[in-house]
């Protein structure tokens, strides 16, 4: 398997991950699907969502797959009037990624990275590698350390 710069990044920084290949339906990229193939908790495979403010500010939350995204708790939190999820036309060029393959890991610009608070009470979790059909297994203080990602309550059941 070809490292994605995802796992370059990892390996660099000397953090320890697993790499975990799955199959997948371009039309179906439900992480609940994901999750139950690979015999995965559905609350440790996150999910990576790009938002986009008023001023096209961009920034990341990463979700636990058994729940959703607090949008009006996240606006509230950042003091921001308006906050939408990035339109999938707009992902890759902003990103560098595409839906079902993105990961904090690796963008093409820094943008402000927030993590559920749930994240870190997981020995370890699941994200995206940068490519459909690979998912990191690491530690999320790792991460966190690593990209310096602000913790915050994000979901809601």
């Amino acid at each position: 398997m070809k490292k994605t710069n995802a796992m370059r990044l990892l390996s660099a920084a000397k953090i320890p991950y697993k790499s975990i290949l799955y199959q997948y339906d371009s039309e179906n990229l439900d992480v609940a699907k994901i999750a139950e193939e690979n015999g995965l908790p559905l609350a440790q495979v996150y999910k990576s969502l790009v938002l986009q403010g008023s001023s096209k500010q961009l920034l990341m939350a990463l979700v636990p797959g058994d729940r959703q995204l607090d949008l009006k708790g996240l606006k509230k939190s950042l003091g921001l009037k308006q906050l939408d999820l990035l339109a999938q036309a707009q992902l890759q060029a902003k990103t560098g990624y595409i839906r079902g393959g993105c990961s904090p890991l690796g963008l093409k610009q820094p943008i402000p990275i927030y993590m559920d608070q749930r994240a870190l009470d997981l020995p370890l979790f699941a994200i995206n590698a940068g490519k459909r059909g690979i998912l990191l297994e690491l530690s999320p203080l790792a991460l966190k350390e690593l990209l310096q990602i602000e913790v915050l309550p994000l979901s809601k059941g």
